[in-house]
């Protein structure tokens, strides 16, 4: 008999505190809404705390619950969870975090991540980020990375001031970053249907021959390692390129904080994008994975990028630090 959730998050914290010792006390549950659940139900394990800091591991329970319903046991949920946490352990976490007053040494492990500006409106209140529309590019650097998946942490204001730097400087840095780490690729969907190794196509490379869909169906944007990809479009050149090969401006269709829907602007209308993206997020998008419900738009005579629904904002992207 399948448990319900409530009895799923109880018979969860039991579990994590006999493979681990945590104590239940240290397992807090936070509702879809609350400050540290802004996009999903969480429980979260603290599992170390130090004088000046918690560590503390977050789990969406609801995606949990619903791995659980479809077939996945109970164990091994667990199994999976005690090995993050291990992991998080073992990557020494707090001491890494600790360098983060250094600037010189940390310099190169700060990135850019895309959220949207109203949904963690309580966790930017002192995070430095840029807005366009309802996006926010939130500064991040990275602590730690396992198969893959990266531990990072919000650069907060109070950091900022401690470095002395320019923020337009950092930024700049961040954006250089991200594209090293996780460079732009176009992805054609034949290819994802057909070719499990697919790895997408490097359209910045300027000795190759890049082409672009110039109709209605549009390219798919995302980076090598698709996770957070729709960051793409606002990496040093890429706007640029895509503006070239395209021979036109182009709408933007964030379908979700992975990807980014990049239209030539002769070729379709923005409202009807809107009714699409609409549907898509309704359809197929999770809730942790939204980023926005507006279409923007790339000017490449300007090189500025406005959001063009439901109201008109030209926020530029080199503008200051927030």
């Amino acid at each position: 008999m399948q448990k319900s959730y409530e009895t799923f998050i109880e018979e969860l914290k039991s579990g994590i505190h006999e493979a681990t010792g945590i104590v239940r006390e240290n397992m807090h549950f936070e509702k879809e809404g609350g400050k540290y659940a802004p996009v999903g139900d969480r429980l979260l394990v603290k599992f170390a705390e130090h004088e000046d800091a918690w560590e503390v591991c977050g789990l969406y329970t609801r995606e949990l619950y619903r791995n659980y319903e479809t077939g996945t046991s109970m164990g091994e949920i667990l199994d999976e969870i005690v090995g993050d946490i291990s992991r998080i352990r073992e990557s020494e976490i707090y001491e890494k975090t600790r360098e983060i007053t250094d600037y010189e040494k940390i310099k190169n492990r700060l990135f850019i991540r895309l959220l949207n500006k109203d949904k963690y409106e309580e966790e930017l209140k002192d995070a430095v980020y840029r807005s366009l529309g309802d996006i926010a590019l939130v500064l991040y650097m990275k602590v730690s990375e396992y198969n893959g998946c990266v531990t990072s942490t919000k650069i907060r204001q109070k950091i900022l001031i401690k470095w002395g730097k320019n923020g337009d400087e950092v930024f700049k840095e961040a954006l250089l970053n991200t594209y090293f780490m996780s460079p732009p690729r176009i992805y054609r969907w034949e290819q994802m249907i057909f070719n499990p190794d697919y790895e997408g196509e490097n359209f910045m490379d300027l000795t190759g021959i890049a082409k672009l869909q110039k109709d209605a169906m549009g390219n798919c944007l995302s980076t090598s390692r698709k996770t957070n990809g729709a960051v793409a479009v606002f990496l040093p050149g890429v706007a640029e390129r895509l503006a070239y090969l395209l021979d036109s401006d182009f709408y933007m269709v964030f379908t979700s904080i992975h990807e980014v829907m990049i239209h030539n602007d002769h070729c379709v209308d923005p409202d009807d994008l809107e009714n699409v993206l609409e549907d898509t997020i309704k359809e197929a998008t999770p809730k942790e994975d939204y980023l926005t419900s507006r279409i923007y738009q790339y000017c490449r005579e300007t090189h500025k990028f406005i959001c063009v629904t439901p109201e008109k904002e030209t926020d530029d992207i080199t503008g200051p630090v927030i």
